[in-house]
């Protein structure tokens, strides 16, 4: 009995001491959590602090910077050349598909690729044996209608002799203006459909070209400008063109810009330069233009309406009502208002911007600059 009881006891002590230190392992594992959860927030805290006031809770708070500073700028002057790129591809003057206005079979062609042709020149024929026969037949009956006929059956067959005659025309073709044969598509005994195409004659006395040209650049192109225009195939020099040509109305580009058709064209162009040849050049305004600048920084518009700030000798300072027109790259040109070169304007801007204001501390730079790259 006695060893049972002592048994017992032993195994009561052996639990305990188990208990006891799965208890201790289990405050052990709260402990740690709470104190990593408090290293944790307390990470949290500071970052947020410090994002928010840009400093540390234990170091000093600074004064506050001002974000907007005002600068001087000066009104200034500059002298513009203003320059269009151009690119596009030559088209001769004239351009005439020869259409056959009649069905049959084709007798004769009277010329040949590269020929030389004046306006009026036969160039086609085709079978006209049916409507020679049209023609001398109505002759006929109008003559014996002139004897014995109404006057008005004399009309009518003065009519129908009209509309025979016109189909004998029709069964040859004609250039309409002087050329040269740049095409042939038929050949003697061809059976061809009225509407049909034979050949093509091209005007090379000059070349044109369509060029595309952004609405803002449009007030510098006038009719009657010179472009000058260079070609791979004619290295030797450029070559000038003139505005011949500028529609009324311009269209919308799916880029989301207005432009214009305007027409170049090439008097007398050089032999080695044919239709389809490809260019790059440019269109210059004549002389320079001076223009009186000031920072688009500087204005202040509000309902419509355009100041800027002047700063006067006393260092008080005005308002001033003013005009301008946006040139880009922060720049405005001073349409109107009492401003000239030389004066000076406040102008608010915050520490980023000191960059955009280097070229308006004073003074007043030379140079040109060319009206948007093509």
């Amino acid at each position: 009995m006695q060893e049972t009881s002592h048994e017992v006891n032993t195994e009561h002590q052996v639990r305990n001491q188990l208990r006891k230190k799965i208890r201790r392992q289990r405050i052990k594992r709260v402990v740690t959590t709470v104190v990593v959860l408090a290293l944790i927030a307390l990470a949290l805290y500071l970052y947020s602090f410090y994002k928010t006031n840009s400093r540390f809770p234990w170091a000093q708070a600074k004064a506050p910077v001002t974000a907007v500073k005002e600068v001087e700028a000066k009104v200034y002057e500059n002298t513009f050349t203003t320059t269009i790129d151009l690119s596009g591809y030559v088209e001769p003057n004239d351009t005439q598909k020869v259409i056959l206005r009649a069905t049959g079979t084709v007798t004769k062609v009277y010329v040949k690729e590269g020929d030389v042709v004046k306006k009026g020149d036969v160039l086609i024929a085709i079978d006209d044996t049916t409507q020679q026969y049209n023609v001398a037949n109505l002759k006929a009956e109008l003559e014996q209608l002139e004897v014995t006929g109404s006057e008005r059956d004399i009309e009518l067959a003065k009519l129908k002799l009209q509309s025979a005659m016109n189909s004998l025309d029709y069964t040859k073709a004609y250039a309409n203006f002087d050329g040269v044969v740049a095409e042939v598509n038929v050949s003697e005994g061809d059976y061809f459909d009225a509407g049909s195409s034979a050949m093509t004659i091209i005007d090379r006395s000059s070349l044109k070209a369509t060029v595309e040209i952004d609405e803002i650049d449009m007030q510098y192109v006038k009719l009657g400008q010179k472009a000058v225009l260079y070609f791979d195939s004619y290295p030797e020099s450029s070559i000038e063109a003139d505005v011949t040509y500028i529609p009324m109305l311009g269209r919308y580009t799916n880029q989301g810009i207005g432009v214009m058709d305007v027409q170049l064209t090439i008097p007398d162009p050089p032999q080695s330069i044919a239709p389809g040849y490809t260019f790059e050049g440019s269109i210059s305004s004549e002389g320079e233009t001076k223009l009186v600048l000031l920072p688009q920084s500087a204005v202040t518009t509000t309902r419509g309406s355009s100041t800027v700030t002047k700063k006067l000798a006393d260092g008080s300072t005005v308002s001033v009502p003013v005009t301008v027109k946006y040139l880009g790259e922060g720049i405005s040109q001073l349409l109107s208002g009492d401003l000239k070169v030389g004066d000076t304007l406040l102008v608010k801007r915050t520490d980023t911007s000191a960059g955009a204001l280097a070229g308006f501390g004073g003074g007043s730079p030379g140079g040109s600059m060319g009206v948007r790259m093509r």
